[in-house]
């Protein structure tokens, strides 16, 4: 009996603990990673609406929430009273991400210029 109720805990403990945060994903995510020393004071990520802040270097934002969302974006980062900013030209060929978890790693070289590289978390 006791081993049929080890068994029993043991498999509802083993399928509570195999959700993943992908499951029941329905939107596309994004954070941020600064790939710098110096903390972001704020990132907006497309839309005015989608602001991530106080990103310290080396570390990442919180996820946010996106209506749409591309492998890039327009980009500006708020840091020591300075904006940088990365213009996208267009978006045409580009499609559409779908409903995940992406990573938007960001980097201000010395001129002040803004680099994306794209993560599929």
């Amino acid at each position: 009996m006791k081993k049929q109720l080890f068994t029993l805990i043991a498999l509802l403990i083993f399928s509570v603990g195999c959700t993943d945060r992908d499951d029941d994903v329905s939107a596309v995510n994004i954070r941020i990673k600064n790939n710098n020393s110096f903390t972001y004071d704020q990132v907006q990520v497309g839309a005015i609406e989608n602001i991530h802040q106080n990103v310290a270097g080396g570390d990442f934002s919180d996820y946010l929430e996106y209506e749409r969302a591309y492998r890039y974006a327009y980009i500006e980062i708020d840091t020591m009273g300075t904006s940088h900013v990365l213009q996208p030209i267009d978006f045409v060929g580009e499609t559409e991400l779908g409903p995940g978890f992406y990573t938007y790693e960001l980097q201000i070289d010395a001129e002040g210029n803004v680099g994306l590289d794209f993560k599929r978390d």
